[in-house]
C-alpha cells in the first residue's frame, strides 16, 4: 500500500507518523513555507518539518489542482487529507485509484468545514470526535467510513483539544486505512449537517452567561484570541472558568481584582475568573502576576464591545 499524504498544521503531524509505521508515504504534500514572526522568516510547516525527520520527500505546490501529473507519476494508491488547506478537484482525485480519504475533526454531518474543533468548544459542546470520509467534491460532505467520539472537558483550551483529537485521528486513520487495503469498505452516507467558519479574534460580550463567555475564551486561546478593553489596555484572555455569582452589577464589572482573589468579572449571568491572559504587547501571565502592581480595581468595567 502506497499513499500520498497530504496535511499542514500540527493537527496532522500524528496521523502522518502513525501512517507511516506501517505503510510507505510515497510523499508528503503541504503548504508552501509561510513568513513568520516579526522579520517574516520563511518557515516550514509542521507537518513538511516531521516528513523530512523521517526522510519523506516532501511537495508544495502553490496549487495542489494544477499538479496531477506530478501526483499520477508517485503510483500512490490512495490519498490521506487532514487539514491540508487547498480544495482537491475531481482531477486529483481521480488520480487515486481507491480514493482520496479525509480525517475531520468532528463527528459530521456537523461542524463541516474550516474551524471544527474551535466552534465545539465555543458552542459549549460536551463532546465531538473525528470522522474518516471518502472525499468528494462538497465541502466535507463526503460518505463517513468511521468515526469516534471524544469528550470535552471544562480545562479545554483549542490546543488541548486539538492535541488529544489528533491522536484519537492517527488511531482512527490507521485503521482505516486498514479496512481499504483489505476491501472492507461499507460507507455510511451523511445527512443534513451543519458548516463552520474560521474563527477570528473577537471581542468579548460579557452581558452573555458565564458559560458562553468561558466557551469563547477557550475555544479561542490559545489564538486568535477572545479579548477586551479595560482602563485602555486591552487584554488577550488564554483561560477563564465560569463561577456562580448573585451580585448586582452590570456585565463587565470587575468584581475582584486582587493577586489573593482573582481577576472576577461579572457576567449577564454568573460570573468568569479570568485565570491566564496577555496585555497587548506583553507576554501571557497568571491573572495573579497581571494583578501585581496594576491599577484595576473592584468597581472598574470592562469596555462594552462594539456589536
Amino acid at each position: 500500500m502506497k499513499i500520498v499524504f497530504a496535511g499542514t498544521p500540527e493537527f496532522a503531524v500524528e496521523p502522518l507518523l502513525k501512517l507511516s509505521q506501517t505503510y510507505e508515504i510515497a510523499a508528503v504534500v503541504t503548504q508552501p513555507d509561510k513568513p513568520q514572526g516579526r522579520k517574516g522568516v520563511l518557515t516550514p510547516s509542521p507537518v513538511k518539518a516531521a516528513a523530512e525527520a523521517c526522510g519523506i520527500p516532501v511537495l508544495q505546490p502553490e496549487k495542489i489542482k494544477a499538479q496531477t501529473a506530478m501526483l499520477r507519476a508517485l503510483h500512490a494508491d490512495l490519498m490521506v487529507t487532514c487539514a491540508y488547506g487547498q480544495i482537491l478537484t475531481q482531477e486529483v482525485i481521480d488520480v487515486f485509484p481507491l480514493g482520496v480519504w479525509n480525517i475531520h475533526a468532528s463527528l459530521l454531518p456537523a461542524y463541516r468545514g474550516a474551524a471544527p474543533i474551535a466552534r465545539a468548544l465555543i458552542d459549549g459542546c460536551r463532546e465531538t470526535g473525528i470522522t474518516v470520509m471518502k472525499t468528494e467534491l462538497g465541502l466535507d460532505t463526503g460518505d463517513i467510513l468511521c468515526a469516534a467520539k471524544c469528550p470535552i472537558y471544562d480545562s479545554d483550551t483549542r490546543d488541548t483539544l486539538e492535541e488529544r483529537l489528533s491522536r484519537l485521528g492517527a488511531e482512527l486513520i490507521a485503521g482505516a486505512v486498514g479496512q481499504i487495503a483489505r476491501g472492507e469498505v461499507s460507507l455510511q452516507k451523511q445527512g443534513e449537517g451543519s458548516t463552520c467558519r474560521k474563527v477570528q479574534r473577537t471581542e468579548v460580550d460579557f452581558s452573555r452567561s458565564a458559560r458562553e463567555v468561558s466557551c469563547l475564551i477557550r475555544g479561542l486561546s490559545p489564538s486568535p484570541f477572545a479579548f477586551a478593553t479595560i482602563g485602555g489596555t486591552a487584554l488577550n484572555f488564554w483561560f477563564a472558568e465560569e463561577i456562580a455569582c448573585e451580585a448586582a452589577a452590570p456585565a463587565g464589572t470587575v468584581l475582584s481584582a486582587s493577586p489573593k482573589e482573582g481577576l472576577i468579572v461579572k457576567c449577564g449571568e454568573g460570573a468568569v475568573n479570568i485565570l491566564e491572559l496577555q496585555p497587548a504587547g506583553g507576554r501571557r501571565m497568571s491573572a495573579r502576576d497581571f494583578l501585581n502592581g496594576r491599577k484595576i480595581q473592584a468597581g472598574q468595567r470592562f469596555d462594552q464591545p462594539v456589536l
